[in-house]
């Protein structure tokens, strides 16, 4: 069977994954197997995270939405509820950044969905 020299290969290999673990803590950095198996981990709390950010904004902006429109004597589901029965169709990022930067806008719209 023929000898195989696989140095150039390997080192790249290695220096792909060492790379990407730059900045570890201790041995994750600078051992290949180790940095490896946490890089491993690293991708998929990454990957796990990115879903897990949506919601994370998601729960943010209720929570803003929340305490303007009880700030103005109306709960979450009744303001939502009213917005939708009056056919107003604005997302919750944009009805979060109403509440904190523009609230006597904000404050048109809970009127509107109390009347509703």
């Amino acid at each position: 069977m023929t000898r195989v020299k696989r140095g150039q290969v390997k080192g790249r290999k290695h220096k792909k994954i060492l790379k990407g673990a730059r900045g570890y803590y201790g041995s994750k950095s600078r051992s290949y197997k180790i940095a490896k198996e946490q890089l491993l981990k690293s991708m998929s709390y990454s990957y796990r995270d990115r879903k897990n950010k949506k919601r994370n904004f998601r729960r943010l902006w209720i929570i803003r939405i929340n305490a303007a429109a009880r700030a103005n004597g109306i709960s979450y589901n009744e303001f939502i509820n009213g917005l939708n029965k009056a056919s107003i169709n604005i997302n919750r990022k944009m009805l979060s950044e109403m509440a904190v930067s523009d609230p006597d806008a904000f404050q048109e719209l809970t009127n509107i969905a109390k009347s509703r």
